[in-house]
Formats: structure tokens, C-alpha cells, sequence
């Protein structure tokens, strides 16, 4: 294995690259979050911390979708190279019924393993929900979202997200 570098804010940052083909790094993460799943009754493969799931994305043989709203991702920022397919829409959150007909014109193999991203790791659980219900056999939720937790003055970005955790994002 080799180790990747990226910077974000000038802050530079290593971590070693990692494969799904063996069992580094990687699988550990999806096995720990299936064992998760199972024991607590998940209706998906599981969920990821932030730090694994970019760490699994690295490694080129996972697909990370964005599912929060057109909105979102333009004033709140969001990650390159992540695909696109809003679970609702619009500031009301208004639900999108076509939301597991986009993602399977997206990611057309059901068995590829898909990691979902909301703003705190909710909308993306309930899509990752729906999406294994249409046959989709390795949903994975991206815990904290991109934005985290409300803290206790009500304020995203604090108590944990992707960008908390100094992640690579872009902001349009």
C-alpha cells in the first residue's frame, strides 16, 4: 500500500490508501459496520465514520452519493467527485419519489458498494433504507453527515461532519 496525500485549507494530511480486494484497512471498516448493523437491526449494511468513509472512497472502488438537496450542496458546500441524487428536494425537504430510479441510473451495479451522505447521517440512513429494499446489497450511511449534529446553541459544524473532520469539500 501506498500513502495519498491531500490538502484542505492549506492543512496537509496522510493516510494510507487502502483496497476492497483484501483484508486491510477497508474491509475491517465494512465488516465492523455490517456486524453493527446486523446487531442492532439495521435494514442496511451499516454506517461509516466520516475519517473511513474517505479513506473508502480513496480507494476508488466505492461510490460516495451526495443525497441532500440541489440547495444544500451549493450554499453548504460538498465533496468532489460525489454523485448526486437528492432523497428529497427543495427547502421544505420535500421527498423525492424518484430517488432509487436515479440512483440505479447512477450506480449501475446493485452489488457495488455505495456510501450515502446527508448533512447529519439521518436522511442518508433512511435512504440507505430504501435503497437496499430495492436490492441494492452494500448501502453504507456515512454517520455525522456532512455538517454534524446541532450542537446546544443549535449550530451545525461542531459536533462532528465530514468538513468537522477537515475532509476534502469544495463550496460553490
Amino acid at each position: 500500500m501506498t500513502d495519498s496525500t491531500f490538502s484542505h485549507t492549506g492543512t496537509q494530511y496522510s493516510e494510507p490508501a487502502s483496497d476492497l480486494s483484501g483484508t486491510g484497512p477497508t474491509l475491517d471498516v465494512l465488516a465492523q459496520a455490517r456486524l453493527q448493523a446486523t446487531q442492532t437491526g439495521l435494514a442496511f449494511a451499516g454506517s461509516v465514520h466520516p475519517n473511513d468513509a474517505w479513506q473508502l472512497v480513496q480507494s476508488g472502488d466505492v461510490s460516495l452519493v451526495d443525497v441532500r438537496t440541489v440547495e444544500e450542496r451549493k450554499f453548504v458546500g460538498y465533496v468532489p467527485g460525489s454523485i448526486h441524487v437528492p432523497w428529497a428536494t427543495g427547502t421544505a425537504l420535500t421527498r423525492n419519489p424518484r430517488f432509487v430510479k436515479e440512483l440505479e441510473n447512477k450506480i449501475k451495479d446493485k452489488s457495488k458498494v455505495v456510501l450515502l451522505l446527508c448533512r447529519s447521517g439521518k436522511r442518508s440512513a433512511v435512504a440507505a433504507e430504501a435503497a437496499s429494499l430495492a436490492g441494492f446489497g452494500n448501502m453504507f450511511n456515512v454517520s455525522e453527515g456532512f455538517e454534524g449534529d446541532l450542537n446546544e446553541v443549535e449550530q451545525r459544524g461542531q459536533l462532528g461532519g465530514w468538513r468537522f473532520h477537515h475532509l476534502p469539500w469544495v463550496q460553490d
